[in-house]
């Protein structure tokens, strides 16, 4: 079972990676952000890790990806929100292009 983030959570744990570049949308209770990479093959490497890990989860992020670019917005439909998978999955994105 996974819970929604608490305010708590929310302060200690979205603070990291709304310093590397993600956003809270204002709309939902959701995190997105752009990546862009060299080109699509780059693009749709990165996609591909982080399917693998998505799938392993049964976690899986909303994405768009044209060529170079890939938008991705985390939240977790079975609690309505933000939980801990998200900010793992960001967590690992962001690994994946240092």
């Amino acid at each position: 079972m996974v819970d929604k983030l608490s305010s708590e959570e929310r302060n200690e744990l979205l603070q990291p990676l709304i310093q590397a570049g993600w956003k809270v949308q204002s709309n939902r209770d959701a995190i997105e952000k752009e990546f862009k990479f060299k080109d699509f093959n780059e693009a749709f490497g990165f996609m591909t890790r982080v399917a693998l890990l998505a799938d392993k989860m049964d976690h899986h992020p909303e994405w768009f990806n044209v060529y170079n670019k890939v938008q991705v917005t985390l939240s977790s439909h079975d609690v309505n929100g933000l939980s801990k998978r998200d900010v793992r999955m960001a967590a690992f994105m962001d690994l994946l292009i240092k």
